[in-house]
């Protein structure tokens, strides 16, 4: 197992700063782990600009679509068990599911539109499903943010929300292309329907408390508030728009504060992205990944999860939507993205890195190579605003010897 050089590691603090200096990030936190021990830990900048509040290790931060691989977890768990099979079509448990229809190719109208398929468990794991979001371009994403369709914390029960997507068309037959989507949301409400538990209570009793997640929440913990922090934008348009949208003359303009927000009483539990948590906390989540499962999932059912699922990298299969990660040379496994060739992707890595981020510029990769866990957090939306992924890969690679 290779190590770390200490003076080219320690480059990341400087790296961090001057994103700080620069009023690009208010505040970060990067913890990197290799073989389970503790290699790096960094944290500057501020978790509340106007109060002057440390961005620290405890730090409770939104970590929005990193709730993603906690979903896909919980629904292999189940997987596993023998409850249900992946080519299973999700109106098996979500009734409202059946008889779909998709737009037509070139459709420019919502009511244009032809019968399909119902999207399987593994079109909705992989983004294969031809759901979509309202942030992204399209027919389908248009009347998704018309009809405000969005998993957000205070809009609802997830059980509506999901019947509600329901009843749009799809934008494409399920496994033509891959597109980013509320199908990991659809996802939490199976694994509610099938265990008889709320998707938290799930997560607290199958996998936060075995490891210890006591921090990671749908709702900030009450004890916790006091460290939750706020969260920024550049845009002068709400912090969701991901085209081409206006900057805001100040490039920390607050859109959702530590002390009025909708994580502080959610009502509907996101699988998709309605997590906050704490960088330790998120990871025991990656070193359980990591190291085979922890007794809570087989090995092996974490190797299937953590290999490509489509056959070819997101790139050929002609996305039009908003990602987190690069698309060429990147494959999808089940809730996160897997690096297929590191020189397409542009970006230092090794084969079979499996990763995913957060709208508000969270990131983790775990590298199986190098035996390495990374977790970055910090709080601004989107998370397009600025390259900081690749650059923080490029710092990590550059230090290993």
């Amino acid at each position: 197992m290779p190590s770390f050089d200490r003076d080219r590691l320690d480059r990341i603090a400087d790296w961090m700063q001057s994103y700080v200096d620069t009023r690009r990030f208010a505040g970060a936190s990067v913890l990197v782990a290799q073989g389970g021990r503790e290699a790096y830990f960094h944290a500057c900048g501020h978790r509340d600009v106007a109060a002057g509040l440390p961005f620290e290790r405890d730090t409770v931060a939104r970590i929005y679509s990193m709730t993603k691989p906690i979903t896909s977890v919980a629904i292999m768990m189940l997987a596993e068990r023998g409850l249900f099979h992946l080519d299973a079509p999700v109106s098996d448990f979500i009734p409202a599911f059946e008889n779909m229809q998709c737009l037509m190719q070139g459709a420019t109208a919502i009511d244009q539109v032809q019968p399909c398929a119902t999207p399987t468990l593994h079109h909705l794991l992989t983004h294969t499903s031809g759901l979509s979001y309202g942030f992204n371009p399209g027919v389908l994403g248009e009347v998704m943010a018309e009809q405000k369709i969005e998993f957000h914390g205070n809009k609802g029960s997830l059980g509506e929300m999901c019947n509600r997507v329901a009843a749009l068309p799809l934008a494409f037959a399920p496994g033509r292309r891959w597109e980013y989507s509320v199908g990991i949301d659809i996802l939490g409400r199976v694994v509610e329907v099938v265990s008889g538990k709320t998707l938290e209570q799930f997560f607290i009793d199958e996998i936060f408390d075995p490891l210890g997640m006591d921090e990671t929440r749908f709702t900030v913990p009450a004890h916790a508030t006091e460290r939750f922090a706020a969260c920024y934008t550049p845009l002068a348009a709400g912090g969701f728009s991901v085209g081409k949208v206006e900057k805001s003359a100040e490039s920390l303009r607050m859109i959702d504060g530590s002390a009025k927000s909708p994580f502080l009483g959610t009502q509907i539990q996101s699988g998709g992205g309605g997590l906050v948590g704490t960088i330790d906390d998120y990871l025991k989540f990656t070193e359980m990944m990591r190291t085979g499962g922890a007794g809570l999932i087989g090995p092996k059912t974490l190797a299937f999860m953590m290999r490509n699922h489509l056959g070819t990298d997101i790139a050929s299969m002609g996305p039009t939507s908003f990602a987190e990660q690069p698309m060429e040379g990147m494959g999808f496994g089940l809730g996160g993205a897997v690096v297929l060739d590191p020189g397409r992707s542009r970006a230092p890595g090794s084969v079979g890195d499996f990763s995913w981020g957060g709208m508000a510029s969270t990131a983790f990769w775990i590298d199986p190579v190098n035996d390495l866990s990374v977790i970055f957090f910090t709080q601004l939306i989107p998370s397009s605003s600025y390259p900081a992924r690749p650059q923080l890969k490029a710092l990590i690679h550059g230090a290993l010897t």
